[in-house]
Parts: structure tokens; C-alpha cells; sequence
């Protein structure tokens, strides 16, 4: 499923018009980002939880030469699955 047919889904399921889907949409994953960027977790009791994960930096080899490269330090987002969304895939 992609953007669109995930605010098709949303719209059709409110009962919205396909525009306010989508802004709701944007707010939404806007609400996480900013959330994530400034350090906080986000929680949806029973989809799961968004966090940032942090990796250090560490010494990495080059596939083609096999030479040592310094791979910097970053931050990921991470995603954990609620319990009742684990329930309804199995």
C-alpha cells in the first residue's frame, strides 16, 4: 500500500473528502517527525511505538577493496509493534 491508497482507506473510512485524508495524513507523520527529532518517543496504545535509535560510530570495510572506512555516527527511527497489532497478524 502506498500514500495514496493508504488516504483513499482513510478518506473512505471517515468519511472525509480524499483532501482533508491527506492533510490528516501529513499531520500526522509531521507530529512523529518532529516528535522523533527532538528526542521523544511516540506511543499508540495497541499499534505500537515510534523511537530513535542511536548508532555509534564504527570501523566498517569496503566491499570492493577491502580497505578500513570510518562510518560516522547516526540516528535511525525504530519501530516496535503493539501488542494488538502482533494479536491480529498472527
Amino acid at each position: 500500500m502506498n500514500k495514496s491508497e493508504l488516504i483513499d482507506l482513510i478518506a473512505s473510512k471517515a468519511a472525509i473528502s480524499k483532501v482533508d485524508a491527506a492533510q490528516a495524513l501529513d499531520a500526522v507523520t509531521d507530529g512523529v517527525t518532529g516528535a522523533l527529532m527532538s528526542g521523544d518517543s511516540v506511543t499508540l496504545v495497541g499499534f505500537g511505538t515510534f523511537s530513535v535509535s542511536s548508532r555509534s560510530a564504527r570501523t566498517g570495510r569496503n566491499p570492493r577493496t577491502g580497505a578500513a572506512i570510518q562510518i560516522a555516527a547516526s540516528k535511525n527511527a525504530k519501530f516496535k509493534a503493539g501488542k494488538a497489532l502482533k494479536d491480529s497478524l498472527n
